[in-house]
């Protein structure tokens, strides 16, 4: 009788633990799913988060903005290649705040879908683009107005925009148009940070600066001043832009073949040339990182820019340095993503699409042409494996879907590739 007794007692204790089990269970399953908010800390060198620089733009001129359909139509292409941080650069046109609208209707559609945005805030010096000489030593009186813009745009959109940048290659001084001393990025970026810790702006929100290497340090003694410096320590993070593209022009001592490969193959000097460029945004970032570091301070240095043309008919092209086709884009790009990737890097690669408004006047300026994907929706060469695995799939460009370029047939494209000029050769044209 005792055993029987136990056995029931044994039995319904089972059956009400199971009970409370069960409970418990729905209840968690009624609950809502607490994550953690994304961060720029978490985004950045982070290879889990590509990122871009983007600009959604199709026609000559900025006058016709892209409209909140073409740009979801761009953020679809951008997700399916991965990619999940972009950078934008001011926000005086609609362009910015529509492509924010567009990210939070599209995550609203689909919670997964996941698209963080570096906001850029345009600075000018004095007289910028008026026609009337610029005063490199004053400030445009519409930076504010821009920088206001920028801080209502992060408290609006707090789950998209995770970085604000204060100007674009505004301290660089041949950016004769519109450069302006490095106390001008400060004070906004002190601003900025004021914001921050008075509650005004999302704490985890990152500031930065985005600008060439030699204003951040490491290139000309010039540029070491100390509003520089006080600007190092201010800011979240560096974002530095390297273009070995330029450089095959301006500062061509790595790009042309040395003697001892003049024997090579044309795709091998190509190749090798291809590996130096590498090597040359590595060394400007090493630059970089020693000036910040002498300055007493290790914060993180990530690339707000580098990119490759495909087409020129100025200094880069046939009659230049030969350094534009869709070949040296696709290496370009391809090495800089595992140098980045795998050390640690961000890199917002420039750029997502063509823009032809950059270069209005010259359909074959380079400017135009640093996409990796045409105005009309052509994957260019560094895409073609995308589009051989179905990542496009379903997708389009202004009612287009993702083709290749060149209708896919290398050859014709290798028809385009040309070998860099030997050092003899350099030697004759500098």
């Amino acid at each position: 009788m005792k055993s029987i007794v136990k056995i029931i007692l044994a039995t319904i204790v089972l059956l009400t633990a199971y009970s409370c089990k069960e409970k418990t269970s729905k209840t968690e399953e009624n609950q809502p799913q607490i994550t953690k908010e994304v961060t720029a800390k978490d985004i950045l060198g982070n290879p889990d988060y590509l990122a871009i620089s983007y600009g959604g733009y199709r026609k000559a001129t900025r006058d016709v903005q892209p409209t909140i359909d073409e740009l979801k139509e761009d953020m679809r292409i951008l997700s399916a290649m991965g990619i999940k941080v972009l950078r934008t650069y001011n926000v005086q046109l609609q362009h910015a705040p529509n492509l924010l609208k567009a990210i939070h209707e599209l995550k609203n559609e689909d919670s997964s879908f996941q698209m963080y945005v570096m906001l850029g805030a345009w600075i000018d010096c004095k007289n910028a683009w008026t026609g009337q000489e610029p005063n490199h030593d004053v400030e445009s009186e519409q930076n504010e107005g821009e920088i206001a813009r920028a801080a209502a745009l992060a408290n609006q959109y707090p789950d998209i925009v995770k970085i604000i940048a204060v100007g674009n290659e505004a301290m660089i001084k041949w950016a004769t148009s519109y450069y302006v001393q490095p106390s001008v990025i400060l004070k906004w970026v002190n601003h900025l940070q004021e914001l921050k810790k008075s509650g005004k702006l999302p704490k985890d929100l990152w500031i930065t600066s985005s600008d060439d290497f030699a204003s951040w340090g490491g290139g000309e003694e010039s540029y070491h001043t100390e509003d520089l410096e006080k600007l190092i320590k201010a800011v979240d993070y560096i974002s530095m832009h390297t273009y070995a593209y330029h450089n095959s022009h301006y500062n061509p001592e790595f790009w042309g073949v040395p003697e001892e490969e003049e024997q090579l193959s044309d795709i091998e000097k190509i190749d090798a040339a291809m590996v130096r460029t590498k090597e040359f945004a590595m060394a400007q970032y090493k630059a970089v990182s020693n000036y910040v570091k002498s300055v007493g301070t290790d914060k993180p240095i990530h690339i707000g820019e580098t990119g490759w043309a495909t087409v020129s008919n100025g200094h880069y092209g046939p009659t230049g340095s030969k350094a534009t086709d869709e070949y040296k884009e696709a290496a370009y790009h391809k090495l800089i993503r595992e140098w980045t990737n795998t050390n640690g890097i961000s890199c917002f690669y420039f750029e997502a699409f063509n823009e032809r408004w950059k270069d209005a006047q010259n359909e074959h300026g380079s400017e135009n042409h640093f996409g990796l994907i045409t105005i009309d929706g052509q994957a260019k060469y560094a895409l073609w494996d995308l589009v051989d695995k179905g990542t496009f799939n379903g997708l389009t460009r202004n009612g287009n879907p993702i083709t290749k370029t060149y209708k896919g047939n290398k050859n014709e494209l290798m028809k385009d590739v040309l070998v860099p000029p030997t050092k003899k050769e350099q030697a004759i044209t500098h």
